[in-house]
């Protein structure tokens, strides 16, 4: 099976090398592109740092003077990426943005401090919403910006059996562009929201992850 990865780069490689494992051809067609944003670094009086994403982790310019703050990741893969970045006390919601919430909820004191997110500008869920509900003094830092591709990669005119979405973001931006050859193609999402994103176009068949962590949407296609 030949499939398109569509997520942005360096995440391309890690995805890559998961799908060869697998016995499948990875065709490398990233649709969006990070951008680093200058912004407030200082976390001084922070109860916690949230990472949804492992760009923000790389977007955090050096850990050192921050890495015994709790740092909430939203997946294991950005857990992985903070410990990599020198963060010592790290937690993985495993999930989406409500299981970060619920995560925050379980072992955080709102009255302990404020909750500063490292994030980009398409933030899935209303996490902010949630913390300030619960109690939380919430802050959202631009550090990066998913800029989307003008023109289709050169990949999707090669023969193609299935395109990966790990944001809606991405969905978006293919259909965007014209979503070539979609109806003989397997869309495989990330979530239900990225699929409701996909959904604006026609399909061979969309698959939906069972979990939002990329081992459980490669299963879902391959071994599915």
């Amino acid at each position: 099976m030949r499939v398109a990865i569509t997520r942005a780069l360096p995440e391309t490689a890690r995805t890559a090398e998961r799908l060869r494992v697998l016995g499948a051809d990875p065709v490398v067609a990233p649709l969006l592109t990070i951008v680093p944003c200058g912004y407030d670094t200082n976390t001084e009086g922070a109860q916690a740092i949230i990472f949804t994403s492992s760009n923000g982790v790389r977007a955090f310019p050096d850990a050192r003077g921050a890495r015994t703050r709790i740092v909430l990741a939203v997946g294991d893969a950005t857990a992985a990426a903070a410990r990599e970045a020198g963060f010592i006390n790290v937690r993985s919601a495993d999930g989406d943005v409500n299981a970060l919430a619920a995560l925050a909820k379980a072992t955080l004191d709102p009255g302990g401090g404020k909750l500063i997110h490292i994030a980009g500008d398409h933030v899935a869920g209303d996490l902010a919403a949630e913390l300030r509900a619960a109690g939380f003094s919430y802050e959202r830092r631009l550090a990066f910006a998913s800029v989307a591709a003008h023109a289709l990669p050169e990949a999707f005119a090669e023969p193609l059996d299935a395109v990966l979405f790990h944001s809606a973001r991405a969905a978006e931006t293919f259909v965007s562009l014209g979503a070539p050859n979609a109806a003989s193609l397997i869309a495989a999402c990330m979530s239900e929201a990225v699929a409701v994103a996909a959904r604006k176009t026609a399909w061979r068949r969309i698959i939906v992850a069972p979990a939002p962590r990329e081992e459980a949407l490669l299963a879902a296609l391959l071994q599915g």
